[in-house]
């Protein structure tokens, strides 16, 4: 299973696609805006020619509100610092959607007609171009030192490709997705060496891409600790999905060979690998990292431990995790389980709430090209 091509998010605006269950990547955004206006504030007071073009590419873009949220965010920025420093801001943006070819870049497309306000500008707003880029971000994307600032949110935990000793069953993930309770320790090793090549691999090609003094705003789900199985985290979440799909291989819907040839291309990390692999490369100098929660359910914005209804937010998580994954299960095992196997989800995650409340670890890393 390679990246490149197999992931994407449900297509389209219906009631399970991942336009319409983003919630928890919204605020994901919002909680990151500080950041992100700090890194625009780098780049435009650097600009030589405050007539010049500013170029900003969101990697991973997706589709659905959030995708045009990020260019809103951006936009709003650079006409509240042009109001502050009382000039009339003459910097034309150049915005970059960039995702994999299998993103709906239709949805993106016609929502920007929405939009025309945010594009045409007017009397404070600087003019906006938007175009897609569809390609990998594992991969040379943009001419050497022409973007200002790179934005990432909620991707960066994706890897290029399952590690190959696993898609080619040298090694067996025996009735898990991801990294589980019984994930053996030489399968473990594999997910980590694949996200040091993938993140040296994408700091690297950025490095190249940016201009003297550029920016980079990443957010991306992370552990909170370096034990690889915490109660709240990344590793659960899937792990319960293995266990629902466990329970279908135990009905005889589901073959057990296709279970345990299924692995996501995925890996969250831990703060302390990711200002590992910066530090060791050089490239960049980290201006900010930190780690901040996400309740499991999308819909709870409390800061409390306790589930006000397991059932409830049990389908909340469901959907969420269905909009994410979806694509990649109907690839695999095909479009007729779907349906029960995210009912059996739910149920799965309400009493795993009951326990108590499960939060992601979410990690946000500013970047600044270091000056060699």
């Amino acid at each position: 299973m390679e990246a490149t091509t197999d992931v994407r998010m449900a297509t389209g605006n219906g009631e399970n696609s991942y336009a319409s269950n983003s919630r928890l990547q919204e605020k994901a955004i919002l909680e990151t805006r500080p950041a992100l206006r700090e890194a625009i504030q780098e780049v435009y007071t650097s600009l030589s020619n405050r007539r010049s073009t500013m170029v900003v590419a969101d990697l991973g873009c997706s589709s659905g509100p959030n995708t045009l949220l990020v260019v809103s965010e951006v936009m709003g920025a650079i006409r509240a610092l042009a109001r502050r420093l009382e000039e009339r801001c003459a910097v034309e943006v150049q915005f970059f959607l960039n995702d994999l070819p299998g993103n709906d870049f239709n949805l993106v497309f016609r929502s920007l007609e929405h939009y025309d306000n945010l594009l045409d500008g007017g009397k404070e707003a600087p003019p906006c171009y938007v175009s897609g880029l569809p390609g990998s971000y594992y991969k040379r994307l943009f001419p050497r030192r022409s973007v200002h600032l790179f934005h990432s949110s909620y991707s960066l935990m994706w890897r290029s490709k399952v590690p190959e000793e696993l898609s080619s069953c040298t090694h067996v993930n025996e009735g898990n997705i991801y990294i589980g309770k019984t994930t053996p320790p030489v399968v473990i090793k594999l997910f980590q060496e694949q996200f040091q090549k993938d993140f040296e691999l994408f700091l690297t090609l950025r490095y190249r891409e940016l201009v003297s003094g550029g920016r980079m705003l990443l957010t991306f789900l992370g552990r909170e600790c370096e034990e690889m199985l915490t109660h709240g985290e990344v590793s659960t979440v899937f792990d319960l999905v293995g266990k629902a799909i466990r329970s279908l291989v135990l009905q005889g819907r589901v073959e057990k060979e296709k279970l345990d040839s299924f692995n996501l291309p995925y890996y969250a990390p831990s703060v302390k690998e990711v200002k590992a692999l910066i530090n060791k490369n050089s490239l960049f100098d980290i201006e900010q990292i930190k780690l901040f929660e996400s309740n499991w359910d999308p819909q709870d914005d409390s800061d409390g431990d306790v589930v006000l209804d397991c059932a409830r937010s049990g389908a909340n998580v469901s959907k969420c995790i269905r909009a994410v994954l979806e694509p990649l299960i109907v690839d695999h095992f095909g479009e007729e389980i779907i349906d029960e196997l995210f009912t059996v989800y739910a149920s799965i995650i309400a009493k795993h709430m009951e326990k108590a409340k499960a939060k992601y670890p979410i990690i946000v890393v500013s970047l600044k090209k270091a000056m060699h």
